[in-house]
């Protein structure tokens, strides 16, 4: 069924809360879903979508970028708050009001490629010192594997710079993140698959239903009309089938 922007539009406006008037959506700088810095408003592939989502809206929104940690605190916490992209695993999906998919994450483990890491199965793996960020669903994810050895960080770019310092052995990150920090020469290399998951817009439980399923139709209609594809495009990678 075709949907028009002025539907979308009298959806948000006739069931939306006087809470949801004034919608915050947190998240952490993961280039390039959310591509932050001071010279220019926070863009990215996830960014850009939750953009399209609420143009015509008539909510007001802002997005603001910070330590994983406390985004998705906030949005689990505070009302009017909404975090993206966080990924639906089993314990975050009754904690959230749902809008996906933002974007399909295949999260591999990687090494310093000059680094003396001999694995190639997650049994493998697990000798190893395994590094995250902290809250970040990977975090979970290493703990239910049963990893022995895991070292937390505050934020992605922390991460980052002590696999490359090898303070830690291994990390895992998106694939499509880890071919782009590839192209921009980071010496970084695939070990092996961890997980494949779905991300979306994870919102507070009392952001209102209406205006969750009014998100929900203007995603599925950028999905349907191609918008998500362009998105994607536009920085480089192939859009999630």
């Amino acid at each position: 069924m075709k949907v028009s922007a002025l539907t979308i539009a009298l959806i948000f406006a006739a069931g939306h809360a006087a809470a949801d008037q004034n919608l915050l959506f947190t998240t952490e700088a993961y280039a390039p879903f959310i591509v932050h810095d001071a010279a220019s408003p926070v863009r990215g592939i996830s960014a850009d979508q939750v953009k399209g989502i609420m143009e015509g809206s008539g909510i007001q929104y802002r997005i603001e970028v910070m330590p994983w940690a406390r985004a998705i605190a906030l949005a689990e916490t505070q009302a009017a708050t909404c975090v993206f992209s966080a990924a639906q695993t089993p314990e975050r999906r009754a904690r959230f009001k749902w809008v996906m998919p933002l974007a399909r994450s295949q999260s591999i483990l990687v090494k310093h490629r000059d680094a003396k890491v001999t694995a190639k199965t997650l049994d493998d793996a697990r000798a190893f010192t395994v590094g995250t960020h902290r809250a970040d669903y990977t975090e979970r994810l290493l703990q239910r594997a049963k990893f022995p050895k895991i070292d937390i960080s505050s934020t992605f770019e922390v991460t980052l710079a002590k696999l490359l310092s090898d303070r830690i052995d291994l990390m895992p990150m998106s694939h499509d993140v880890y071919e782009q920090l590839r192209r921009r020469g980071v010496e970084i290399e695939d070990v092996t698959q961890l997980s494949d998951q779905r991300l979306g817009i994870a919102c507070n439980r009392g952001v209102s239903w209406q205006t969750i399923k009014a998100m929900q139709t203007k995603l599925d209609r950028m999905i349907a009309d191609g918008t998500q594809a362009r998105i994607y495009r536009e920085y480089g990678l192939e859009p999630p089938r």
